[in-house]
């Protein structure tokens, strides 16, 4: 079967399923690290909308971050990627979710 026969709405759930791997997959990750579930859910959102699928499934499992107690040992650990875009956007999600401005 290819896709020009299936229907519309099939392929819209697909889509949408598409998206909500990574998020969840990343929220686990920053669960696993110890923050708190509403400021994890609102980085989560922020970063799939800014990085790339290779770039958050780096970011969702790197092992260290599972020993940070704090979000400023979770950026460290980050940072230790060495992946300046991530760390760009993991430390511009955690202002803007800390201070409430997104």
């Amino acid at each position: 079967m290819t896709l020009r026969r299936l229907p519309v709405p099939f392929l819209l759930t697909l889509a949408l399923a598409g998206c909500a791997v990574p998020e969840a997959r990343l929220r686990s990750g920053l669960q696993g690290a110890g923050l708190s579930r509403s400021l994890l859910a609102c980085m989560a959102r922020h970063m799939v909308d800014r990085l790339g699928l290779a770039r958050l499934l780096r970011l969702s499992d790197l092992p260290a971050a599972r020993d940070a107690d704090d979000l400023p040992a979770f950026l460290r650990r980050v940072r230790a990627l060495g992946d300046p875009e991530i760390l760009a956007v993991t430390g511009s999600s955690a202002a803007l979710c800390v201070t409430g401005l997104r």
